[in-house]
């Protein structure tokens, strides 16, 4: 795992401004650093090393390739490294005179030179986001993996065309101004995170996963990233589809439970096979929720050696996750780890998140992940995390609760909905939240918050779409707070005779996993060094959740239900069946009480009017409904909220953005 920088420039690359780019991202990678450039080409690349996979100066980036073509900046892993090399070996394609060293990039490299980019993408099992440049042809290509684990921003600076793991190492560079993109705003409003290819700066954007940005020539700046199979100097390419290997599954699908445990835990086995190999220490997380407890047992069971977890704990009701965790880690025999987070000690990593995620974010559950990577990193540098699962098994309660709620509201006339539903959703969501602690998976955080939202977008729906675009948008039904905004960001196109619970699922995996759970963990996890490695987002285990048929993931108003048969195998049900609660902690709570000073000041509506971004009459009614309870606005609170402290310590860094 590292981190970086590069730039494609009219004139001679500067060496000096790379390593400072570079060093702004110096948690990537804390081992190494180098530079390379080329004064005629006007390239230059700069790295950061998180040392994972031999340790040696062998591994140093920039690399470059044995015949001297090829230069590669990496981040990442590419899990089957030593069967592509024992491949090229075979083929009698090593490097002349024989290897260097045994890392990763290496053979990552070597497969490029011998079969070609695509080929080698076609092959390598991993995570990863790299700058490859073609010595002879003077070509740049920049390459983000499958479900987007890893970053890459890119863009323009004036003339000189530059990318980064993350934005703080462009904002290093002397021409860069700083405006905000209001359409990105826009996005982020209503989704608490920055859809791909948006940035928050405008001309920056980010790859998106799955995708090949080639750059022929350096070409004119541009305000819009390039269409997908466009032509032209700079063109964009798909290298790999997930609606296409959902497609591919649904057209052969498993016959049955047998077949599809089988193969479900023989992928898994051998994605967390190859995800436990490096030359550091490596651990997982533990929830205790099905999917961290599924990676765990597995690992366990099909791992080398003792398996060491971690958690931590808060003591408010509903946001605890270390007892389940501790019983999960008892019986599966781990050397488990536990920290129980004070609310001060919660509290101190906010005024660090606009620095960890470098662009305005604001799933709170970003505290937390900070916190239990943090607290891993004192004794691992690579931790395995149970993400993706929901994703691919259908584990989001909107999976279940959406689609249901359509079938019901379908059968009823619109103007009977919206009678009924009108009055329903003008109860307040506290009284809600206490009713439905009474309820079966009524006691969630925010569950009333969640039923209030159905209940407003019951009375206006027209399709389905409707339905779950106002699940995933803070703002429906309601004027945007963004000034001077565009339209909503609609949902990517997925082929409509796919069930509801199938199409949300796949938007879910395109959108919400790599720009929000991704960039969530990415950044907290490599803001201390840490690496993390998704086993569930490893592709052939994807292929094979894409031919289990719907039914065996939601069943009974119940999601992953493959999952639960498969984890019930290492244990007892009693330990991991339980309603499904997010990684969260209490800030909509916090806000209305010991950080209420805090959230009043950059919700101050005379400052927010000066900055002219948020209209702060439709902010201050929101923020009143919440603080008398009438309706719970956490994430949408936070949005702004984050935005806000985002803007105002960027106004006093010295780096020149504004």
């Amino acid at each position: 795992m590292c981190g970086i920088v590069g730039q494609l420039t009219r004139s001679v690359p500067d060496r000096d401004l790379l390593a400072r780019m570079a060093a702004a991202i110096a948690h990537r990678g804390p081992d190494d650093h180098g530079v390379w450039s080329d004064p005629d080409a006007g390239i230059g690349l700069a790295h950061r090393r998180l040392a994972i996979v031999d340790l040696s100066p062998h591994g140093r980036q920039p690399m470059i390739s044995a015949d001297g073509r090829w230069v590669l900046c990496y981040n990442g892993e590419i899990y089957n490294h030593a069967a592509i090399r024992a491949e090229l070996d075979a083929a009698g394609q090593a490097p002349e005179g024989g290897w260097r060293g045994h890392s990763d990039t290496e053979t990552l490299l070597q497969a490029i030179a011998g079969w070609g980019l695509a080929a080698t993408l076609e092959r390598a099992v991993g995570m990863f986001a790299f700058a490859l440049w073609d010595r002879t042809e003077r070509r740049l290509q920049l390459v983000r993996d499958r479900f987007g684990e890893k970053p890459l921003y890119y863009g323009w600076i004036g003339r000189d065309f530059v990318f980064a793991s993350e934005l703080k190492a462009i904002r290093i560079h002397p021409r860069f101004d700083g405006q905000i993109d209001r359409t990105a705003l826009r996005h982020y409003a209503a989704r608490t995170y920055i859809p791909a290819p948006w940035s928050i700066y405008r001309r920056l954007f980010k790859l998106l996963p799955g995708t090949v940005l080639t750059l022929d020539a350096l070409g004119e700046p541009f305000d819009a990233p390039p269409v997908e199979g466009g032509r032209g100097p700079v063109r964009s390419e798909r290298y790999w589809s997930y609606p296409a290997v959902v497609g591919a599954g649904r057209a052969e699908p498993y016959g049955d439970r047998a077949e599809a445990l089988a193969a479900l835990e023989g992928a898994l086995a051998q994605s967390i096979g190859g995800q436990g190999i490096a030359d550091v220490p490596v651990g997982a997380f533990l929830s205790g929720g099905i999917d961290s407890s599924t990676v765990v047992a597995l690992y366990k069971k099909y791992g080398r050696g003792e398996v060491a977890t971690y958690t931590i704990g808060f003591h408010e009701a509903g946001f605890d996750e270390a007892t389940p965790a501790r019983a999960v880690a008892a019986h599966l025999g781990t050397r488990h780890h536990e920290h129980y987070v004070t609310v001060d000690e919660a509290r101190s990593v906010i005024p660090d998140l606009p620095d960890i995620y470098d662009e305005p974010f604001a799933d709170s559950s970003q505290i937390p992940t900070y916190l239990v990577s943090r607290f891993a990193r004192r004794e691992v540098t690579v931790a395995l995390s149970g993400d993706g699962g929901d994703e691919l098994f259908g584990g989001y309660n909107r999976h279940i609760v959406a689609p249901d709620l359509w079938r019901r509201l379908s059968r009823v006339p619109a103007p009977l909905r919206s009678l009924a539903a009108t009055p329903l959703a003008a109860i307040p969501s506290s009284w809600w939240q206490a009713g439905g602690a009474l309820l079966p998976g009524g006691h969630q955080p925010h569950f009333g918050a969640k039923l209030n939202k159905a209940l407003r977008l019951a009375g206006s729906a027209r399709r389905f779409d409707d339905v779950y675009a106002g699940f995933l948008d803070e703002w429906a039904l309601e004027p945007s707070p963004v000034l001077g905004a565009g339209d909503p960001l609609a949902l990517p196109e997925i082929d409509p005779s796919w069930s509801d619970a199938e199409r949300m699922m796949t938007i879910d995996a395109l959108t919400y996993l790599p720009d929000d759970i991704m960039t969530k963990v990415d950044r907290a996890a490599m803001a201390v060094s840490l690496e993390t490695r998704a086993p569930f987002l490893d592709h052939r285990v994807a292929a094979v959740a894409a031919r289990i048929p719907p039914a065996m993931k939601i069943h009974h108003g119940q999601g992953k239900q493959i999952l639960r048969e498969l984890l019930a195998r290492e244990l007892p049900p009693k330990l991991f069946q339980r309603p499904k609660a997010g990684f969260g902690i209490p800030v909509g709570e916090w806000i209305k009480g010991p950080l209420r000073d805090w959230a009043e000041d950059l919700l101050d509506p005379a400052a927010m009017a000066a900055a002219g971004y948020f209209d702060a009459g439709i902010v201050g009614r929101r923020w009143a409904d919440h603080c008398s309870g009438q309706r719970d606005s956490t994430p949408a609170l936070w949005a702004v909220l984050m935005f806000e402290a985002w803007r105002r310590r960027s106004l006093f860094q010295s780096d020149g953005f504004i």
